[in-house]
């Protein structure tokens, strides 16, 4: 028999001691979870994404027989958890449950993420969407979303709209109806949501925009009057209110929840993920917990997520120029 040439003898010692490596691997795969996975919340708890995240964690465990451990890790609007889910192992066992604030929005609003919202992460599913809702004082003439163009687009610079703040989602979705609408509305940032509501219901300001489970009381109280939802559907919690959508053509301001994994997860795991995300969701007390929080469970596949956020990318971007928000 001829002698096996050096580099021969090479290729087929590499070969051994890489076998083993590699069944380890699709083993590892095939067995996945087989210890308890970590499910980052980049919100503090006692949102609406904290809680849909532990509703869906807690389905998860229940679908793949392993524990999802919920860790919230709250501060600079949701970058600094994005960058630690980034900076995880690429292996299933850290993920990252969102918002499209933070993943669609912070790119364009801050100067700096620490994380690339397209190239660090893996999309699994989307989860929900909340709607925010254009609500105004119960005293104020405009009863439809038309009225109220009409009466801005008559006095332009006149009327008012709270917001939670500079750079915050419902200031931005503020910036978008004057966009898409072509009509002239003062900003007042507030520090939070709360205060702003507080003002619109005293009637110092006319105008807000609210995420529905911060509103949907006073909605249903009177107290504040809806106009019109953010999204494209409407709410079933709030049935009667119509898409801001319908009065102006293409308007579509969800803020949607999403599951993403570490960028390069192996794809046998990431698939595994869908399924289990699609099979938890599809579970029958899902909808109405979703509903609790004013959300409808919306699932898509990981390219339709990647779709999703790759378009609101550019819309966010071209909001928050118009803006003129920035944070350093």
């Amino acid at each position: 028999m001829p002698a096996l040439s050096r580099r021969a003898t090479l290729g087929l010692l590499s070969s051994v001691v890489a076998a083993p490596a590699l069944s380890t691997r699709v083993l590892a795969q095939a067995d996945y979870p087989n210890r308890p996975v970590t499910v980052i919340v980049p919100q503090a708890a006692g949102g609406a994404n904290d809680i849909i995240g532990r509703i869906v964690a807690e389905k998860l465990a229940e679908v793949l027989g392993q524990r999802f451990v919920v860790e919230n890790r709250a501060g600079a609007g949701g970058n600094l958890g994005s960058q630690a889910a980034a900076r995880s192992a690429p292996d299933g066992y850290t993920l990252l449950v969102t918002i499209s604030a933070s993943q669609a929005i912070n790119p364009a609003l801050y100067a700096r993420t620490g994380f690339d919202p397209v190239k660090d992460f893996a999309p699994v599913s989307m989860l929900g969407t909340v709607p925010n809702v254009l609500v105004v004082n119960p005293a104020f003439p405009a009863r439809t979303v038309a009225d109220l163009i009409r009466m801005a687009k008559d006095k332009p610079g006149e009327y008012q709209y709270a917001s939670a703040g500079n750079g915050t989602l419902n200031h931005l979705v503020g910036e978008m109806l004057k966009s898409r609408a072509g009509i002239d509305l003062k900003h007042i940032p507030y520090r939070g949501i709360a205060p702003a509501l507080s003002d619109v219901i005293a009637g110092h300001v006319p105008i807000t925009f609210s995420n529905l489970p911060a509103v949907i009381s006073q909605i249903q109280a009177g107290t504040v009057r809806a106009l019109g939802v953010s999204t494209i559907r409407r709410n079933a919690n709030i049935p009667d209110v119509p898409p801001i959508a319908d009065t102006v053509p293409g308007f579509d301001a969800e803020l949607w929840i999403a599951l993403y994994a570490v960028a390069g997860t192996p794809q046998p795991i990431v698939d595994r993920l869908v399924a289990a995300t699609h099979a938890a969701l599809a579970k029958p007390d899902m909808k109405d917990k979703f509903a609790q929080q004013g959300a409808d469970i919306v699932t898509s596949t990981p390219q339709e997520l990647a779709a999703k956020l790759e378009g609101d990318l550019k819309v966010w971007a071209e909001i928050v120029r118009a803006s003129g928000a920035r944070i350093e």
